[in-house]
This record gives structure tokens, sequence and C-alpha cells, in this order.
């Protein structure tokens, strides 16, 4: 019999994955490491009843890899992309994953950088809350799932509003693109809220997240606006949109000046 817990598979070891694995060692959970390169069915045939199977890929390779999720895994797996919502899991046929909406930045040759709490929601979430506690980085449980949706559209509204925001104003911080540049800033956030509500297919009140988006501006007000990333959330917002039949005019003419 062994004295060890279950083992944490991860499926993806970058940044982000390396603070998740960092946690739950500390915990004293073993953690299995998947790489892009390794195939899923045959350490499934190994390690069969993960405690969880954490996937910290990169949102552009969600799809790829819950479509080639081994079946053993498929009832406690774990997702902490950005740009993440319910359909992209039920879309799958995945019904209640637990759910981290990240709010800590770690690039490489830094230390971990929180802007506020975590929050968490599914069967392991009070793993995960406790493996990010055991390397101080805030935390918290949300039991409501329409609670975590709202989560999930307060961090894509932070990105989106941040990442495409700051591409047309040509970077600076995330206060400087909300206080000198409110009307760029307050465009793409109406934007990507109708984006959101789309996507969920129902409206949303944006009154209370937009404001928690703020809240999070100013909670790390020198937090650098655009990112790498950003050309790419741009396409994929205004393919949303054009899908969806939505005008979203302040992306359109950010997009026409690219």
């Amino acid at each position: 019999m062994s004295l060890l817990p279950p083992p944490v598979v991860l499926i993806g070891v970058g940044e982000i994955g390396g603070v998740f694995a960092r946690g739950l060692l500390r915990l004293g959970n073993p953690v299995v490491p998947v790489r892009r390169s390794d195939d899923l069915d045959a350490i499934a045939a190994e390690v069969r009843r993960p405690a969880l199977a954490l996937v910290t890929v990169g949102e552009a390779d969600l799809n790829a890899v819950l479509t080639a999720m081994p079946a053993v895994w498929r009832d406690r797996i774990g997702l902490v992309q950005n740009e993440l919502l319910p359909n992209d899991w039920e879309a799958h046929g995945y019904d209640g994953p637990t759910v981290a909406s990240v709010w800590f930045e770690k690039k490489p040759g830094q230390d971990v950088k929180v802007i506020v709490s975590t929050p968490v929601w599914g069967p392991a979430a009070t793993l995960l809350v406790d493996a990010l506690g055991a390397i101080d980085i805030a935390a918290h449980v949300v039991d409501d799932p329409l609670q975590m949706r709202s989560e999930l559209v307060i961090k894509n509204l932070y990105i989106l509003t941040s990442n495409i925001g700051g591409l047309a104003v040509g970077g600076g911080t995330v206060a400087e693109l909300w206080e000198e540049h409110s009307e760029v800033a307050q465009g793409v956030a109406a934007d990507a809220l109708a984006i959101q509500a789309s996507i969920v297919g129902e409206s949303l009140d944006g009154r209370p997240l937009l404001r928690a988006m703020v809240d999070a501006f100013m909670a790390d007000p020198d937090h650098k606006a655009m990112g790498r990333s950003a050309p790419a959330r741009l396409a994929r917002a205004i393919a949303h949109a054009d899908e969806a039949g939505l005008d979203v005019p302040t992306l359109r003419r950010i997009d026409a000046r690219q």
C-alpha cells in the first residue's frame, strides 16, 4: 500500500505548469509531467487514476489536448488557460472539470508576481488552492459554477482589453491604458464583453464584470499592456465577432490599422 497520495498528471510543463508543480510537490503530491512529444495513452496506461490531470498548455493548443485526452482521465481534468469559457470544455463533452482563473504571472528567469487571488472551481479545487498556498500564492475556492463563469469572463476582459488596447496605443502599462487612453480601453472592453456574451449565449451584466477588471488593473498598475500574443488575441476576437455577426467597432478599427 502506497503512502503517497495519487499523482497529479501535468500536461504542459511551461512556466505556469512549473508553478503548479512546485506547489503540488511542496504538498507532497507526486507530479507526472507530460511533454508535447509524449504519448498520452501510453502514460495513461501507467497512471490510470491520477488525483488530477492538469492541462497547462496554451489556449491555442487546448482543443487538440482535450480531443486527445485518454478516457480514464476525462473525469479528472483541470484547466488553467486564458480566454477560457465553459463552452470550451462542454464542446468536448466534459462535465464539471476543475478550473482555475490564474491571476499570477510567471516569466522565464523571474519569480511569480501575484495580481489578485486566483479563483478555483471544481472537484480538485481545494487541492490546487492548497498547492498555490503552499508557495504563498493567493487562491480561493469558488463553489458556484455561474460565479466561476463570471470569474473567467473577468479574466478574459482583462487579457483582451490590456493586450488589444495596448496594441492600439503602442504599449505602456494597464493604468496608463485605462487612465490616459480611456476611449480606446473602454471601447475594447465593451467589444470584448459583447464577444463573451455571444460565446456563452446570453446577455451579461457588464457593470460588475468591468469593475472587477479595473480593480485588477489597479491592483498591479505597472503591469505591461500589449504583450507578444496581442496580435493573435485580436485575430481570434475578430474571428469570434465575424462568426457571431457582431459589429465590435473598436476592435475592427484597431485591426484595420495593424
